[in-house]
């Protein structure tokens, strides 16, 4: 007979990083605990953070990111810390941090795989294939998530993977992942799991292509820097602005969140969110854009139907949910802002137990 799981759930709101630590400890030390994730607010102090952290969870590995928006057990929320404790004997948790001066190749990446894969296996807790899975935090400013995620499914094999990229409060300045005792900028920390439990890995998105199929041609981009310059041959912000009727003054997080655009993969559209637009009328993207890429203008639907009906059917394969790790676009969250649904959400999110944040990207 499998032991009693448990995962628990916890939260602060505290701003002194010392009764935030102290808080997080009340809710999640017991004798089982085996490894803790976390995400906060990148408005605490997080040197100090990380140093309260280390030494109040002594001996407990800890592994976490800034974010731009918490999700905790009662939904959205900001300013605060939202974390979860994992069960040892349940979890198996190996984690590794990859710095951003690493020029991580598969021959690099395989045997830290590998590593992770060994700590796993040596708690004989369940078989490996099938029953691990892997996630990644990384800096959200980085430019090289796409990179350095395609390097890691190569070296992971049929492990699924999932995350989300740390962010900053919307400032857009600098975002930080959490391992062995400090903050790091310009990283990643990849964590693998590995249990007896039930689990998926799955993604929504609650966007389609707008019906009359407008495209945007990237005619100049700097794929380094994930900046476009023109757009259709002319000016990107100028001609974005143009095609959803806005003036180019008025563009804001508001407007990227409701106008999307995305890249058609196949039979599938990947969404390529804009991250900023600057005075030389050019845009900035979180994800991977380049010169000859064809954008297709997207509409977003109902977005809260999409998410309960992907929770339905989960439900029907795996039952309730202990647990669910959630990565969520925080554009999302503004449209959801926007429209005055964050009410509603937060009941879905709360009734399916999730945790997580509001990323640069996931």
């Amino acid at each position: 007979m499998q032991p009693i799981c448990e995962v628990i759930k916890a939260m602060t709101s505290a701003k002194s990083v010392q009764q935030a630590a102290q808080e997080l400890a009340q809710q999640l030390i017991h004798p089982q605990l085996g490894f803790v994730l976390f995400f906060c607010s990148a408005e605490y102090d997080l040197k100090a953070l990380g140093q309260a952290l280390d030494k109040t969870f002594a001996g407990v590995p800890l592994v976490g990111c800034t974010t731009a928006g918490e999700i905790t057990s009662e939904g959205y929320a900001r300013g605060c810390i939202s974390a979860v404790g994992f069960d040892k004997r349940c979890f198996a948790v190996a984690s590794c941090l990859i710095e951003e001066t690493e020029p991580l190749g598969l021959v690099d990446a395989q045997p830290r795989v590998e590593r992770l894969i060994a700590a796993c296996r040596s708690r004989g807790l369940a078989p490996i294939k099938g029953h691990s899975f892997a996630l990644t935090l990384l800096d959200g400013l980085s430019s090289r998530e796409e990179t350095l995620l395609a390097v890691l499914s190569a070296a992971l094999g049929s492990i699924p993977q999932l995350g989300g990229s740390a962010g900053d409060d919307n400032h857009l300045a600098c975002t930080h992942v959490y391992w062995q005792g400090r903050f790091h900028s310009g990283a990643a920390v990849l964590v693998l799991f590995n249990t007896w439990c039930e689990f998926e890995v799955f993604s929504t998105c609650h966007i389609r292509p707008r019906e009359e199929k407008t495209k945007l041609v990237v005619t100049r981009a700097d794929s380094a820097q994930r900046r476009v310059y023109e757009l259709n041959a002319e000016p990107a912000a100028l001609e974005y602005a143009r095609l959803i009727g806005m003036p180019l003054a008025q563009l804001d997080f508001y407007h990227f969140a409701m106008h999307p655009l995305s890249v058609r993969m196949g039979e599938h559209y990947y969404v390529r969110s804009i991250q900023q637009n600057h005075a030389d009328q050019s845009l900035s993207f979180y994800c991977a854009v380049e010169t000859g890429m064809v954008l297709t203008a997207m509409r977003p639907v109902a977005l809260l139907t999409e998410l309960e009906m992907e929770f339905v059917r989960l439900e029907k394969r795996l039952g309730s949910p202990m647990l669910t790790i959630g990565f969520d676009c925080f554009l999302r969250r503004l449209e959801l802002e926007a429209s005055a649904a964050l009410g509603q959400a937060n009941q879905i999110l709360r009734k399916q137990q999730v945790m997580g944040f509001s990323t640069y990207g996931e």
